[in-house]
């Protein structure tokens, strides 16, 4: 287990929030949300997923079925305690919490940070193809993308390419349930992301079938809870979950 990777869990209570982290990532990125959610008075379940937060060979067999099936099960927890729920995530994790609402009507909100949302086109997805059938299984990692000097994100070094091909088709299965989620959502958007494109956020904010605020984040790049907006991130994730869990 890397240093802070383990998952976490906090308190009980009528309302609780689950916390996801992002693809090669592992809980130490979203563990200030969690701690400030958990500070507020909210029930907190802030899962590892599958295959994350030892070593990259461990994500290598993992698949967009464990990860959501892992998202499900950690939501299925915190429902189990709580009466009403929310989903926070970064990148991936935003991914999940999309699909946990359009699966779930009863989840009262969303909180994403750069969420993934919109597959890369067929060019990139056949590129990695290339690079698959040429025997490269990993290539190089898309952590730390993080503009605060010495911030430093948990993640792995590599990216597995099987993985991530498994996460786009995901994501491109998720866009036509964009419209079924009908909770609210709060959309935390770096103005400058290297990762996920912005068309991503746009295609979320349009596309979903509740309500959106758009928060831009303009001095962070993807990772940005753990980058100079992070205060900012922790406090509106904090009062929207106050606003539709109503505690």
């Amino acid at each position: 287990m890397l240093p802070g990777a383990e998952p976490w869990s906090s308190g009980d209570g009528d309302a609780g929030v689950l916390v996801l982290h992002g693809f090669t990532g592992n809980p130490t990125s979203m563990r200030g949300v969690a701690e400030a959610l958990a500070g507020a008075g909210f029930a907190v379940e802030l899962p590892l997923l599958p295959g994350h937060g030892t070593a990259v060979e461990d994500m290598l067999p993992t698949r967009w079925s464990d990860w959501s099936a892992g998202a499900e099960a950690a939501w299925q927890r915190l429902a189990g305690r709580c009466e009403r729920t929310m989903v926070a995530g970064l990148s991936m994790g935003g991914t999940l919490s999309c699909w946990l609402a359009a699966r779930h009507p009863e989840i009262a909100g969303i909180a994403v940070v750069n969420p993934l949302v919109k597959a890369p086109d067929d060019a990139f997805r056949s590129a990695i193809r290339d690079l698959l059938d040429s025997g490269t299984e990993v290539a190089p990692g898309i952590g730390s993308d993080i503009a605060k000097p010495g911030a430093v994100e948990s993640a792995y070094e590599g990216t597995p390419l099987e993985a991530a091909l498994s996460l786009f088709d995901g994501v491109a299965a998720l866009e036509a349930s964009l419209p079924e989620i009908t909770c609210p959502v709060l959309l935390l958007s770096s103005r400058d992301d290297h990762v996920v494109e912005p068309a991503s956020g746009d295609l979320l904010e349009q596309s979903a079938g509740g309500p959106v605020e758009r928060v831009w984040l303009e001095r962070s790049f993807h990772v940005a809870t753990l980058d100079w907006d992070a205060p900012v991130i922790e406090e509106r994730v904090v009062a929207f979950a106050r606003q539709v869990l109503g505690s």
